[in-house]
């Protein structure tokens, strides 16, 4: 593949644009839980200030720089940003009364800091009206430090499908995915030029704790207008772009346009290393066409939940356009290169950006790579599989690597050869080798410290930061041992937010088949506030759920139990049977608690 063409160094637009309208910033840059942890430490990147050092990418040093700038920023009379106090962005926008949060961060501890940060200059307003722009966590976790207990309601605001999405996706697959998150993110690496930089989206996320509040308004249409606290804004709904339910808005009277995560100075991911669905890049590209030509001509400034702003019709129009470009084009190339009978990994060897993309600052690698999104994009259209059958009944890895190790003359040998293409300059070989010899025998110290280097040698070289996190975060893992995970995404907030049917899935997922096997029990759930029966069946392992509205409980079950959904939501927090109703056998729970496995939030990654 050809060395990508480098963008324009010199150009110091963005470093002029993320410094526009600074009014201040917190002091120190440190934010701490209740408990005294510190939860958020931007004065931690000081070192940005300095040269680009050997042990980093010039491309992510510069965005990481960008990215670490901390404070309050106006970006039109009326409109704020907070940056640079999460992974996120939150922008406050004055009402009538007081002022709309949009995005209120990744944890409460964040949000009410950079909350405060506001109030400090712009007066202690209330909040009025809170927005979220889409369904991940870092633009909803902290909607409790703008809204505490107790606060007087107001209206939430959030694209179709949000609840669902944002709960689902942390409860079903969250515990593996907050899992991939800390190597993503190199939250547990030391911040420096030899250790964490940055992510290429933000620095990382916050570790303060996870809120939800449910929305009380959908948006469901484009063109959805709506007035809060004097405020009008106008929707475009993008449902399955950055995440499944996402949404852009302008506000008319202040010319602002908001992209969400749909427009922001990096390259985005098709499939985000920590793991999710895979998106769609064809009608991601499509939107943002949507976007220029509705919005295009009537703004003078466009935000976004990350980054900072791109003001003058002219630089909206190059962002949005070449954004649309980037995203079109990755897509539409990587279907006419499998459609010739190139694999996904063949394709991202083969494929590269038109010049004109590959050198505008905001379409680089920073965050997504073209090599990991073209895969995506395979992945969405072909599956797992490229069509040879060598590659159908492969074994799992620790099996596979002591058959390579074994053919290769053993461990030692295997480390030897792999040091001659270290040092031959072929890392990525080298890593192949030397993962093969750590699974063929994790206590072999020299193959975990070679590959421990060779990870680091890789994860200095990256412009891409998730990559850059996961191989030193690798590296780590292999010389220090397994880094906990430091926080749990799926709080009792979120897990509240769960409908009933996804909170049987998200039982259903744990049972262990194999023991259930032989297993067969029926549970009624009777909830009369939701003037439904829940009627579950555990049978061959499989535990499966139907609903009936008439509310009677079936004939044959062996338990029935007459509720309220708090109550249920206490019972499946572990809390007792005091004063639910119940028919049949209180035994039957036990045992189906007992077929559910537990949750593994700190597995290992790249050792087996």
């Amino acid at each position: 593949m050809t060395a990508l063409a480098p963008p324009d160094h010199e150009d110091t637009t963005d470093f002029a644009d993320a410094d526009r309208g600074f009014l201040g910033a917190l002091s120190p840059g440190r934010v701490t839980a209740d408990d005294g942890r510190v939860v958020w430490d931007v004065d931690a990147y000081s070192f940005l200030q300095g040269p680009c050092p050997d042990t980093a990418h010039p491309g992510l040093w510069r965005q990481s720089r960008l990215a670490a700038k901390q404070g309050l920023f106006e970006v039109v009379e009326g409109v704020y940003q907070v940056r640079g106090l999460d992974l996120s962005n939150m922008t406050l926008v004055e009402g009538d009364r007081g002022v709309v949060v949009i995005d209120p961060l990744h944890s409460t501890e964040a949000a009410a800091a950079a909350l405060a940060l506001y109030r400090e200059h712009r007066g202690d307003r209330p909040v009025t009206a809170l927005i979220y722009t889409h369904c991940h966590v870092d633009h909803f976790g902290g909607a409790r430090g703008v809204l505490p207990y107790g606060h007087d309601p107001v209206p939430v605001l959030a694209p179709a499908g949000f609840l669902e999405h944002a709960a689902s996706e942390n409860v079903y697959a969250g515990t593996a995915m907050n899992r991939r998150a800390v190597y993503m993110y190199g939250s547990e690496l030391p911040k420096g030029p030899a250790g964490q930089i940055g992510c290429g989206l933000g620095q990382t996320v916050s570790t303060g704790a996870i809120a939800l509040i449910r929305p009380t308004v959908g948006v469901t249409r484009t063109g959805q207008d709506e007035t809060l606290d004097g405020v009008r804004i106008i929707f475009q709904l993008t449902p399955g772009t950055e995440a499944p339910a996402e949404m852009n808005f302008v506000l008319p009277g202040k010319r602002v346009l908001c992209m969400a995560e749909n427009a922001t100075h990096t390259m985005h991911n098709i499939l985000t290393l920590r793991g999710a669905q895979v998106r769609d890049a064809r009608q991601w590209a499509q939107y943002l066409n949507e976007s220029l030509v509705l919005f295009g001509n009537s703004v003078d400034v466009v935000i976004a939940s990350h980054h900072w702003p791109t003001w003058g019709r002219e630089n909206i129009h190059r962002l949005l356009a070449h954004q649309r470009d980037l995203y079109a084009y990755l897509h539409d190339q990587t279907l006419r290169l499998l459609n010739q009978g190139l694999t996904g990994s063949e394709i991202a060897e083969e494929l590269r950006l038109p010049p004109a993309l590959e050198r505008f600052h905001a379409n680089r690698g920073y965050y997504g790579s073209l090599s990991h999104n073209v895969k995506a994009v395979y992945q969405r259209y072909m599956g797992w599989f490229d069509g040879n059958p060598a590659h159908l009944w492969e074994h799992p890895p620790a099996e596979e690597a002591r058959r390579y190790v074994d053919c290769l003359g053993g461990v030692d040998a295997t480390v030897a050869k792999a040091g001659k293409y270290a040092d031959a300059g072929d890392l990525r070989f080298a890593a192949t080798l030397l993962n093969h010899a750590v699974f063929a025998d994790p206590g072999h110290s020299t193959a975990r410290s070679e590959l421990a280097a060779v990870y680091v040698r890789l994860g200095h070289g990256c412009e891409n930061g998730p990559w850059r996190n996961f191989y030193l975060m690798g590296a780590k893992e292999l010389r220090d041992g397994i880094s906990p995970t430091p926080t749990a995404t799926a709080g009792p907030e979120l897990t509240a937010a769960l409908t009933v049917d996804q909170l049987i899935d998200s039982l259903a997922i744990r049972v262990n088949g194999p023991r259930a096997w032989d297993t067969h029990l029926t549970i009624d759930w009777r909830l009369t506030d939701e003037h439904r029966t829940w009627h579950l069946t555990l049978s061959n392992g499989a535990l499966t759920h139907y609903s009936t509205q008439d509310g009677r409980p079936s004939r044959h079950a062996d338990l029935t139990l007459t509720l309220t959904r708090p109550e249920l939501q206490r019972l499946l927090a572990g809390g007792r049977f005091d004063g639910i109703e119940h028919e049949g056998d209180l035994k039957v729970v036990a045992t189906l608690v007992g077929l559910l496995d537990g949750l593994d939030r700190d597995f290992a990654i790249v050792t087996p």
